[in-house]
């Protein structure tokens, strides 16, 4: 009997202009079975109340479609490791209404950069971070998405770009039975982590697993990269166009291990006459179907 082949949970980022249900309909169009959002405008301090129609437009689309497979990313502006006190209570404001945004969509997984220590060291960054985390949690009461710390670059003094790093901040988090992670291809690559080989992909999982655990693993994001292995910039790039390769992205979208887990393009948009969208989503279909008819 030949084994029927998995539809991999595959999607993009999409635009919420004109109603957040909107990035369901984008998502479907083409083909998506997983998206990625906005819950509201990412570069600004002031927050989104969500209304009735919100809420219901967005679960329609979500029931009409079927796309469940949904993950939310926080705003830009938001450093729970800022010593700045103003800033850092902002931000633990901004991601108690993320989550509360989250949870009143339906949304599972909410996706977090930890935050930059802004020159005041590593430790005491990352002790800001869970406590910020903490914080947030303890306002959330056990409700609603999971917390998904991204693997960052380690570009200016962005925390989160060693898997150990990862795992200190999530150790001092009370409840860190509500934190999970998400895995940025490019972030990875750029902090050093190397994918481009079966060799250098099994090593870079098995320290994943080993230290953060691939059960934790909950969304991926799929975006190659401008800039060497450890440039520690943060560059996307179309998949196979930048330096880590087809190859890399075959070996992701290949492992069994990783066929339940949402991938998320993140790369850029149209560029002139070319959707990049589809043709990237396209060459990671293509890279799967080389070993799944």
């Amino acid at each position: 009997m030949t084994r029927r082949a998995v539809r991999p949970l595959l999607g993009a980022h999409f635009s919420i202009s004109g109603g957040l249900h909107k990035a369901l309909y984008a998502g479907k169009k083409y083909g998506c079975t997983a998206v990625q959002i906005f819950t509201k405008n990412a570069s600004t301090w002031k927050e989104r109340t969500l209304t009735n129609q919100d809420i219901e437009a967005f679960g329609l689309a979500r029931q009409e479609i079927g796309i469940t497979a949904i993950s939310s990313h926080t705003a830009y502006l938001i450093n729970l490791g800022s010593p700045e006190k103003k800033k850092f209570d902002l931000s633990v404001n901004a991601l108690i209404c993320e989550m509360a945004r989250s949870h009143q969509l339906g949304i599972p997984w909410v996706v977090h950069h930890p935050g930059a220590h802004m020159g005041s060291g590593e430790a005491e960054g990352m002790e800001r971070v869970a406590g910020g985390i903490n914080r947030v949690l303890a306002e959330c009461h056990g409700e609603g998405p999971r917390l998904l710390l991204e693997t960052c670059a380690g570009q200016g003094t962005t925390l989160g770009h060693t898997f150990e790093q990862l795992a200190y901040i999530t150790e001092k988090v009370v409840e860190n039975e509500r934190i999970g992670f998400c895995l940025d291809t490019c972030h990875i690559f750029a902090a050093g982590y190397d994918i481009r080989t079966e060799e250098t992909y099994r090593e870079t999982m098995h320290a994943f697993d080993k230290i953060l655990g691939l059960d934790r693993l909950m969304v991926i994001h799929l975006n190659d990269a401008k800039r060497r292995l450890g440039s520690r910039i943060d560059r996307h790039h179309h998949i196979g166009k930048g330096k880590i390769g087809r190859k890399g992205f075959s070996l992701i979208m290949n492992d069994e291990r990783l066929a339940h887990i949402p991938k998320i393009l993140e790369t850029p948009k149209k560029e002139g006459l070319i959707d990049w969208d589809r043709r990237n989503l396209n060459t990671l279909r293509a890279l799967r179907k080389q070993n799944h008819p």
